[in-house]
């Protein structure tokens, strides 16, 4: 018999982390492998520690069949999301459930050198806060807002930059890079958010808009790695400029950005929120979060704001699940934490009119990690990365992942 290739190895490895617990017959009937195909990577899977066999399954009448499982604490990723406004690290076991958190000041216009060493002493912390050994830890996924070729104007000093070998030198692990979005539909994906799915699609919101999409659970990323900027269609062909060059965006129409705006144009909303004066602003999460924590509380005009921008995200909603035929959408982000019980029953009723709900409806849920989507991903990217590395094909974009070219 041939050796197994390596591919086969990550199919039978992600089989077992989707089952939970399965035996080799199930994973026969997962895969489509042969009996002696199975016994030969479940045997390599044991042997490196991967995989151990957990008691028996319930007797059907004959030998009751050892079940499989992953070896949680075998392997663990690190996830950073890298925001201007604040910094989120997870680490993550081989399950992807998180074993330490924290938060930091975000990269803010610190220059990315000094970011970098920053998070190399931050990761570090992470890793040594629950004694985990370093040899454990896969790598490092690091996510950042907009699209994976080019970043959103209040990360614009990071253009250029070598990112994900700087990271690397410092931390001395490997680095994979992508959009904060993509990450957090692959993060729902890793801790079965998606259930079994075909067409799946977390709608992130942060400080933007995006979306992430998993397509027979495999993470669609598109040719240049940016399929998904929900932000960037058009509903209002009249609308504002975007600073992507384009008019009427769904971000520059009713992201977070916009409903702060909306807020502060009308000084009795803005009075009422509690938001600064120009001279002490806080961030547009900050702002943002206290407009969502007065309309929870009942503040009429500032849940008006937010309504609004929740019709304009469900219109697009659903065009995306038009385009996809989606079966499941979840609302996730650091935006959809504070604001999603406004949002979520207004997307539920848009989602009601999809155009192919004779077929199937659409299950609209709020994220359960909905704050930290992000950094789960970023982990999930390292795990997925190393262990199923046939199922994305992830390449780094090009002005974040390469060296400067010396000057002539």
């Amino acid at each position: 018999m041939s050796k197994p290739h390596a591919s086969s190895k990550a199919a039978v490895l992600d089989a077992i982390r989707a089952a939970g617990t399965i035996s080799r017959v199930g994973l026969i009937q997962a895969t489509g492998f042969t009996a002696p195909t199975i016994s030969t990577l479940v045997r390599k899977l044991i042997n490196e520690g991967l995989v151990v066999e957990t008691g028996h399954a319930e007797s059907t009448g004959g030998k009751r069949r050892v079940l499989l499982q992953l070896n949680h604490a075998s392997r663990y990723a690190v996830g950073v999301h890298l925001d201007d406004g604040t910094m989120t690290y997870l680490l993550t076991n081989l399950g992807g459930v998180a074993v330490a958190r924290i938060a930091r000041p975000g990269a803010g216009a610190e220059e990315p050198a000094a970011v970098v060493a920053r998070m190399a002493g931050e990761i570090g912390a992470l890793i040594d806060g629950v004694d985990v050994e370093r040899d454990r830890v896969l790598g490092a996924g690091l996510v950042f807002p907009g699209p994976r070729t080019g970043l959103t104007p209040s990360m614009r000093q990071w253009e250029g930059f070598p990112l994900g070998p700087a990271l690397e030198r410092a931390i001395g692990l490997p680095v994979v890079l992508d959009n904060d979005a993509t990450a957090a539909a692959l993060g729902e994906h890793w801790a079965g958010g998606f259930g079994t799915a075909i067409a799946a699609a977390a709608l992130y919101m942060g400080t933007g808009i995006g979306a992430g999409l998993v397509i027979n659970g495999i993470t669609y990323r598109g040719p240049s790695g940016n399929a998904g900027e929900l932000g960037h269609v058009c509903v209002h062909a009249d609308g504002p400029d975007c600073w992507c060059g384009a008019r009427g965006c769904l971000e520059v129409v009713a992201g977070p950005a916009a409903v702060v705006a909306a807020a502060r144009a009308d000084r009795s909303v803005a009075e009422a929120v509690g938001l600064r004066d120009s001279a002490k602003r806080a961030s547009v999460a900050g702002d943002f979060a206290a407009i969502s924590r007065a309309a929870r509380r009942g503040e009429p005009r500032a849940l008006a704001i937010l309504e609004r921008s929740a019709r304009y995200v469900a219109t697009a909603a659903r065009t995306l699940a038009n385009l996809m035929d989606l079966e499941v959408l979840v609302l996730t982000g650091p935006s959809f934490a504070v604001a999603g019980s406004v949002y979520l029953p207004i997307v539920r009723e848009e989602l009601r009119a999809f155009f192919l709900r004779p077929a199937h409806a659409v299950d609209v849920r709020l994220s359960r990690s909905a704050a930290s989507a992000s950094a789960v991903g970023a982990a999930a990217l390292v795990l997925e990365s190393e262990l199923v590395p046939l199922s994305h094909g992830l390449r780094l974009p090009e002005n974040l992942d390469s060296e400067p070219e010396p000057a002539a």
